[in-house]
């Protein structure tokens, strides 16, 4: 008889061991020769050391089956331990999925600049990604960085964004600096707590393997292994774009998104997003992805106000150049 301690990692451990234990009583079921007995993320088991290794084999099957799809139940217990059941794909699964939902649900590219933001992941080591509102830039982009840290391509995680005020000033807004920056961050947040178990994201955040900082805290930071995002990144400036590509190190890729129509810096401070785009368009390694309103896939009157406000963009730059050409006439008769 031997005795060994098996630690659970990567996953969360209600989805685990099911509602009120039942995943770990179906385990114990078929496992009648062992002792099991769980404990938080350590299972303590005692018995033969031949049923041992294979039970060790078959732990680590259903971890690495709940860390892909979040989800876990009795006919995959038994399809893992017995090789009885349809099949080991959850319903509802999807060969394209990006990662899945903490609810199980694949997540995947909605549209055709999706898909290519998720193919030119694969091959380019940088991407700009620049699109209306609701076209998926942001929740494609974590996807594809939760994916690369739950297959263990990187170690971390970190997503940026820069602090301008839409209206309010932060100090008007209450509490320490954290307290202060957080809603500038909160959709960075949403798309995590829908791909990670809330108590995992909490452990990735308490240990830094995801961090989420404004853009000013990233001066002087070499970032390697890791996946990198830079949010809203039309409201950079071009010293702090600059300065945040310049922080890429080994075995990292970043991701940088933005939206050229809803820049909020001052008139007179031209976008870093805008000019990064022109300097860098021909550099070999970078990726540029330009979403449309066929992108967008949040509610369907989210299209028609994009749409709207395009339009009436483009009516008044006309009305514009045409107020000026009949300034131009009358100062000539002049």
């Amino acid at each position: 008889m031997i005795e060994k301690h098996i630690i659970l990692e990567d996953i969360d451990l209600v989805t685990f061991y099911g509602v009120n234990n039942c995943n770990l009583q179906m385990v114990k079921a078929l496992y009648p020769k062992l002792r099991i007995v769980a404990r938080g993320n350590v299972m303590k088991v005692l018995g033969d050391e031949e049923e041992m290794c294979q039970f060790e084999e078959n732990i680590q099957a259903l971890q690495d089956y709940c860390a892909k799809y979040n989800s876990l139940n009795e006919e995959t217990i038994l399809h893992i331990i017995k090789g009885e059941g349809q099949s080991l794909r959850p319903e509802g699964s999807d060969t394209a999925a990006i990662c899945y939902s903490i609810s199980g649900r694949a997540i995947v590219p909605r549209s055709e600049n999706q898909k290519r933001l998720v193919d030119d992941y694969q091959t380019h080591d940088m991407l700009f990604a620049v699109g209306p509102a609701g076209s998926g830039k942001t929740y494609t982009s974590i996807a594809l960085a939760v994916r690369a840290l739950k297959n263990k391509e990187v170690r971390r995680i970190i997503l940026s964004r820069p602090a301008v005020e839409a209206g309010e000033k932060l100090g008007f807004l209450p509490g320490d600096m954290k307290d202060k920056i957080d809603p500038y961050l909160q959709p960075l947040y949403d798309a995590l707590q829908d791909m990670i178990p809330a108590q995992k994201l909490q452990e990735y955040m308490e240990l830094q393997t995801i961090q989420i900082a404004p853009l000013a805290f990233m001066r002087g930071r070499t970032l390697n292994d890791a996946v990198v995002i830079l949010d809203e990144a039309q409201n950079t400036t071009t010293q702090q774009i600059k300065m945040f590509l310049t922080r890429m190190g080994h075995n990292t890729k970043m991701i940088i998104t933005g939206d050229i129509t809803q820049i909020d810096l001052p008139r007179s401070t031209r976008s870093g997003l805008i000019e990064a785009m022109t300097i860098l368009r021909d550099v070999k390694g970078i990726s540029f992805i330009e979403m449309t309103d066929k992108d967008i896939v949040r509610h369907k009157l989210v299209t028609r106000i994009v749409n709207a406000y395009k339009e009436y963009e483009e009516s008044k730059s006309i009305k514009q150049i045409n107020e000026n050409k009949d300034e131009d006439a009358n100062s000539d008769k002049l």
